[in-house]
């Protein structure tokens, strides 16, 4: 028999650690993994895959030898990736409320590292495919706020889902053949960035799987391949995160990490002045292709991916803040929000089916947590048997400007407040788990009365 709700809540925000593999010799088996596969691809005269060059692994000092993380913080991070994601049928809140069956999947063992839990090993109720390809990108985004929070303190971070931000720019699928659209393609664009200066994207993958290392290293292998499909700027120059999580039945998990270095910077050409993100960005047509001789005056090189080049930066940044921005409102249950910042191709029409009641005469719902308010959606369910509510929204001032096309004033103020969002993860007058990101956004989780 399963433990009471009560009890479950309660484990949402036990604290583990979470082993982190980042070292030359991961680096190295990734390699080996990659020249096996050019060779089969050689000798079966296939055409060889154009991958990541410079790999490697990142400093201890950047990511520590493991991350403290409670469940329940994990599946807020997955919750807000997954929230515009265009998996299946599911659209919007189908798929930031499929996190919640992972209530009861983690646990943890004697030396406090985090594992799966007989709930999380049980095959009937978790497909181990899905299992570890949705945990692993918590899991790799988590660490990725740890990494770049310490590289660039005093910014921020926006996670983006690529393919959304991608359509602005670009036709990623079609009857059409296009020789130059590269079918495998980043997860996230992670966008650093502070009020008043260039943000810097960094390209990123997460992968996971239950099965041994080597099928981590293959996995590395093929995210190689998915982060070389995007250029910012000059050729070459883009930071990218490839993430593998290995999610064994009874060990602890374990996120193995390379990168590769880079800029990414989002450059202005001089004289154009700042983009105004309250602006929404138009739809392109930029036809797929990188030039990798682009800029050394050498004849032009053309494989497939997509160029974001200096001149379309400043269209870039509104399309990475905009995309940003119908996360958070779609993560309250925003239709007219949400769709005022996705263009038809991005996925308007499936958020302009209905209107959130905070826009209009009363809101859709409020809660307070830790003493603040916040505007959001709610989902009951039963868990073990017990009705329980979860609740996604954000802080209502932020949500007021978000509602209101305010882009700009929404980054200057959650930029502000991003020290300020409590760390407590139960609110006792709540009376459940609760988690804060510095966007300004909560989930939190209760038995209902």
């Amino acid at each position: 028999m399963g433990k009471n709700a009560a009890a479950v809540l309660r484990d949402l925000v036990r604290p583990w650690d979470v082993a982190i593999h980042s070292t030359s010799g991961l680096a190295e088996g990734v390699i080996e993994i990659s020249d096996a596969d050019d060779r089969r691809r050689r000798d079966k005269n296939h055409e060889l895959l154009r991958r990541k060059p410079g790999l490697h692994a990142v400093p201890v000092g950047d990511r520590g030898q493991s991350i403290g993380l409670t469940p329940w913080k994990l599946l807020h991070t997955l919750g807000r990736a997954n929230v515009l994601a265009r998996q299946g049928a599911g659209r919007g809140l189908a798929e930031h409320w499929a996190s919640l069956k992972y209530c009861q999947a983690l646990d943890g063992n004697h030396a406090r590292f985090m594992t799966l839990s007989g709930e999380g090993r049980n095959p009937i109720r978790h497909y181990k495919a899905v299992q570890s390809g949705e945990l692993g990108i918590g899991f790799a985004l988590a660490l990725a706020h740890e990494v770049l929070g310490r590289r660039y303190p005093g910014h921020s971070l926006s996670v983006i889902d690529a393919e959304i931000a991608l359509r602005a720019g670009w036709t990623l699928t079609g009857k059409e053949d296009s020789v130059h659209r590269a079918s495998k393609r980043p997860h996230f664009f992670l966008e650093v960035w502070k009020p008043g200066a260039p943000s810097k994207v960094v390209l990123v993958v997460c992968k996971g799987t239950h099965g041994k290392p080597a099928q981590v290293h293959s996995q590395l292998s093929t995210a190689a391949v998915h982060v070389e499909a995007v250029h910012v700027g000059r050729p070459g120059g883009t930071p990218a995160m490839v993430f593998g999580t290995e999610i064994p039945g009874n060990d602890p998990i374990t996120i193995h990490l390379l990168e590769a270095d880079g800029d990414g910077t989002l450059h202005l050409p001089a004289g154009t002045g700042e983009a105004d993100l309250d602006d929404p960005p138009e739809d392109r047509a930029v036809v797929p292709g990188i030039d990798l001789a682009w800029g050394s005056g050498e004849e032009p090189r053309m494989v497939s991916g997509y160029h974001i080049r200096p001149e379309d930066h400043g269209w870039f940044r509104r399309v990475l803040a905009h995309a940003d921005a119908a996360g958070l409102m779609a993560f309250t249950g925003g239709g007219e929000p949400t769709a005022r910042y996705l263009s038809k191709r991005q996925g308007k029409r499936h958020y302009d089916l209905y209107t959130h009641a905070g826009t209009g005469i009363v809101q859709d719902i409020a809660y307070s947590v830790h003493g603040m308010d916040f505007v959001g959606t709610d989902h009951v369910f039963r868990l073990n048997g017990t009705r329980v509510e979860a609740f996604s929204g954000i802080a209502r001032d932020l949500f007021t400007d978000l509602a209101a096309g305010r882009v700009e004033e929404y980054r200057r103020k959650a930029h502000d407040l991003r020290s300020e969002w409590p760390a407590e993860q139960w609110d006792t007058k709540w009376n459940g788990p609760v988690s804060l990101n510095q966007d300004g956004s909560v989930m939190a989780i209760r038995v209902l009365r």
